[in-house]
């Protein structure tokens, strides 16, 4: 493999176990809000449906096809529709406390710490993430994720999201890293992936569901332990 200088991570889905952590907080707030009293008896249909809003919603959101505030209204709003409650049920601090307990949640992929130790005595890691300031800022912390990284990019600050070249010229330029020495690792075939590669740096996509993927994705990963092997 190429010798590389600088390593770029993303964040949520890639190091910070997104849906394991929404899980989680959705069973509390499911209890919390009585769900099952307001005729949403199955927790797991509520998180399924969610997860999926939630996705195609973040999908939009890295294609700069929606807002930050778009996202957060309509997210829980679509999935309490989608299941059918009245609008006049739904309950309108729901978002509000998901955003309050989700970032405090602490699940890991599995070996996140020990890839990064590693990693970190060989090369010059960075994260860039297109998640929100408040709540990114939260998750690095509470996991203590921060110490393993030189400089973290977060897109709410810059003003713009990947897959946009001028993220990874931001966070390069930062890096003080040109983009032939660098590599991305992400579990966004679009923002991390694509975004990376039309950049011009190379990109190893983060594939813990073990989906198919397309032609143009040429090295993946399904375990973050496998990067010990290739790096």
């Amino acid at each position: 493999m190429k010798t590389y200088q600088h390593i770029f991570f993303d964040l949520d889905h890639t190091l910070w176990d997104f849906d394991k952590n929404a899980e989680e907080t959705l069973n509390e707030l499911y209890l919390t809000y009585k769900l099952s009293d307001l005729g949403l008896n199955s927790c797991d249909l509520f998180i399924e449906t969610y997860t999926a809003n939630n996705h195609q919603l973040w999908a939009d959101y890295h294609l700069g096809k929606i807002t930050k505030e778009t996202l957060r209204e309509t997210r829980f709003r679509k999935t309490f529709l989608d299941l059918g409650l009245s609008p006049d049920l739904i309950p309108h601090k729901f978002e509000d406390d998901y955003l309050s307990i989700c970032p405090t949640k602490t699940n890991l992929f599995p070996q996140t710490h020990e890839t990064l130790s590693y990693l970190q005595d060989k090369y010059h890691l960075h994260l860039i993430s297109n998640g929100f300031k408040e709540s990114t800022e939260y998750k690095i912390k509470n996991t203590n994720l921060g110490p393993y990284f030189k400089n973290i990019v977060i897109s709410e600050v810059v003003g713009v999201n990947k897959p946009d070249k001028a993220i990874f010229q931001y966070a390069t330029d930062k890096a003080g890293a040109m983009a032939n020495e660098s590599l991305m690792i992400g579990d966004s075939i679009e923002a991390d992936i694509r975004g990376a590669i039309n950049f011009g740096m190379d990109a190893i996509y983060f594939n813990p569901n073990f989906i198919q993927p397309p032609t143009d994705v040429k090295r993946h990963i399904n375990h973050l332990h496998e990067l010990l092997t290739i790096l």
